[in-house]
């Protein structure tokens, strides 16, 4: 089986850069799309073969998760279950026979961590609901994380120690996720692999200069460890200020 995510930074302006394309050539049985930025009666698009699961913010053209998958799911449900928490369409959970996979786009703490109690708050309340799928059976979560977890993670770690995405009080919540059981797919293959991101800044030529952040994950729970067969990143793809990033599972 074979799964990607990609956070698309507006999926009408992705659609023009390629998108369909890789998608196409991607051959992914699931994929997971973070920031939309629309609403499904927006699209001049569909995407052929695949069921189609929207979680649109009630904001227009804001955040927005969007999971396409080629099985029809057992159930879908969409947020985390808490009012509040569930304005900004960020989370789209599908059930299959073997595992929950759950779509994610992590609230920004954002400059000056303005938002970071609210981040910290949505995190707790985040892990308490994988915690409870977990409970019913494995769970594979992807997306963007908005956290780039260790010092090998991005570019400029001293420089970044206090801006949102490394902050110690987010990395110590992606720390606290991993305890409830989860793998980093990506570093159980590659533990030492270094100047491999998902994300770079517009700015600078970041992106042409390799300076990013691995802020895009999937995550896998311990007891998925023997169906775990590779993981990628996929920063060649253009269309987006983040790449796309995959995981394959054996049958």
């Amino acid at each position: 089986m074979r799964l990607v995510s990609w956070n698309v930074n507006g999926l009408r302006a992705c659609m023009q850069k390629g998108f369909q394309g890789f998608l196409e050539q991607s051959g992914a049985d699931i994929f997971c799309i973070q920031e939309t930025k629309m609403h499904p009666e927006q699209a001049n698009f569909a995407f052929e073969g695949y069921h189609a699961f929207w979680n649109s913010a009630l904001k227009k053209g804001y955040s927005g998760v969007l999971t396409l998958s080629k099985e029809e799911p057992l159930s879908v449900d969409y947020g985390i279950g808490v009012a509040e928490h569930d304005l900004e369409g960020r989370v789209v959970v599908c059930e299959y026979p073997k595992f929950y996979l759950v779509n994610v786009y992590v609230p920004n703490a954002q400059r000056g961590l303005v938002r970071l109690p609210y981040r910290l708050e949505w995190e707790r309340v985040f892990r308490e609901f994988l915690s409870g799928l977990m409970a019913k059976k494995a769970v594979l979560l992807c997306g963007d994380l908005n956290v780039a977890h260790t010092e090998i993670d991005l570019t400029n770690p001293q420089a970044n120690r206090y801006n949102a995405g490394f902050s110690d009080p987010e990395r110590q919540a992606f720390s606290a996720l991993l305890q409830v059981g989860f793998i980093d797919t990506y570093r159980y293959f590659y533990p030492e692999q270094r100047e491999v991101y998902t994300w770079w800044s517009y700015m600078s030529q970041a992106r042409e200069r390799n300076i990013g952040w691995r802020i895009d994950y999937f995550l896998a729970s311990c007891s998925l460890q023997d169906t775990l067969k590779n993981a990628h990143i996929y920063a060649h793809i253009l269309g987006s200020d983040h790449c796309p990033v995959g995981l394959e599972l054996h049958a």
